[in-house]
């Protein structure tokens, strides 16, 4: 059954509240599960550059409209523009490299992946030095980029565009210079950090949100494991509040926490590759929460400390509020040497730029950099 339940854009598009997620997904496991998603109702289809896998979704899409399946315009493609792309003429390029391997002539939405820029090296996606340091672009400014963002609106090769990973501060700021507003802004939101104030402020703003890991990320810390260090994720999926509603609906946890997050008007983008799951995930429009199971739910808001994704290796990205961040003396138990990274991905199974970008034991430019960033709140 196909998502009834959408979410208008500003631009008038309609966006499915139930997509598809595929971070951590490649390959034929990813071309499996994606198919399986098709035939289970999801038409809202999110990826990056930076997955790595517009190219296995774009086979899989092609194949699937050729068959007769379903139609391009049933579809509502999100890929993301990549740090690496981070300037005016970076988002032609990425938006011409995306059209190909997705194999399609529009993207749905396409958003600013984080409000931070890597330098260009080629093709790179993540340009490492000598040192293991990623390297930053520190002169990009994410406004001149949205300005970029707009002309591929006026050329048709993108229907809207929208944000990721952004601070109230940092959207405000892309609003005062803007000429086509954003249209979405996808976060990390789950129940355990449900973004109250920054969802309010994007109502206001006539902004759509779009939940990342809505059932929390444990594929994290198998990440972590594999690189020797203790993190333990939180099991969203286990809360004894969860489980309690989930039982007495008939439901899986799971499905409750979607059905929590699409009830407040917000799309959630759940990855799985177990086609039960990915059939259960979108069976969730047959029920309603009730106002007291909601406010069981609400209860279990952590604000910023329930955070399970930490982005904040990137430089800019809470300083936004201050404006200012600091070095901080290298902790050597924190570090971990590049070597150890690759054995890590290899032992894991997860794709290497993941592994790199998102397994921080504390709040840092990228875990191999020799110069840990502190930044200011």
């Amino acid at each position: 059954m196909a998502c009834p339940l959408t979410a208008t854009l500003g631009t008038g598009a309609e966006m499915p509240l139930l997509g598809f997620g595929t971070w951590q997904a490649l390959g034929g496991e990813l071309e499996a599960a994606l198919e399986t998603a098709l035939q289970s109702g999801y038409r809202h289809i999110d990826t990056a550059a930076f997955y790595g896998n517009e190219g296995d979704i774009g086979k899989v899409l092609e194949a699937w409209i050729a068959a007769g399946k379903g139609t391009r315009e049933e579809l509502f493609l999100v890929t993301k523009l990549p740090p690496a792309a981070m300037r005016p003429a970076g988002v032609r390029k990425s938006v011409e490299r995306s059209l190909r391997a997705l194999r399609t002539d529009y993207i749905d939405l396409f958003l600013i992946h984080v409000p931070v820029a890597f330098v260009e090296r080629g093709d790179e996606m993540l340009p490492l030095g000598d040192d293991g340091e990623v390297i930053l672009d520190r002169d990009s400014d994410f406004v001149a980029v949205w300005k970029a963002m707009e002309e591929e609106v006026d050329k048709g090769c993108v229907k809207a565009i929208g944000l990721s990973n952004f601070t109230e501060n940092q959207i405000q700021r892309v609003l005062d210079n803007c000429r086509i507003r954003p249209a979405n802004l996808q976060v990390e939101l789950h129940v355990y950090m449900q973004q109250r104030p920054l969802v309010a402020f994007c109502n206001t703003q006539g902004i759509t949100v779009t939940a990342y890991s809505p059932l929390g990320s444990p594929g994290l810390e198998k990440v972590y494991a594999a690189c020797g260090l203790e993190k333990v994720m939180p099991d969203i999926l286990r809360n004894p509040v969860v489980e309690e509603v989930a039982a007495r609906l008939g439901k899986s946890p799971g499905q409750v926490l979607l059905r929590h997050t699409v009830q407040r008007g917000i799309a959630a983008i759940p990855k799985s590759t177990n086609e039960a799951r990915i059939a259960q995930n979108i069976q969730i429009f047959d029920f309603e929460l009730s106002p007291e199971d909601v406010e069981k739910l609400d209860a279990l808001d952590l604000g910023e400390t329930g955070r399970i994704c930490d982005l904040k290796f990137a430089v800019g990205y809470a300083g936004a509020r201050k404006g200012s961040c600091r070095r901080r003396r290298r902790s050597q138990s924190s570090l971990i040497s590049r070597n150890h990274v690759f054995q890590a991905a290899e032992a894991s199974g997860i794709p290497l730029l993941v592994t790199i970008v998102y397994t921080n034991e504390e709040p840092r430019l990228h875990r191999t950099s020799r110069k840990p960033w502190h930044i200011s709140k």
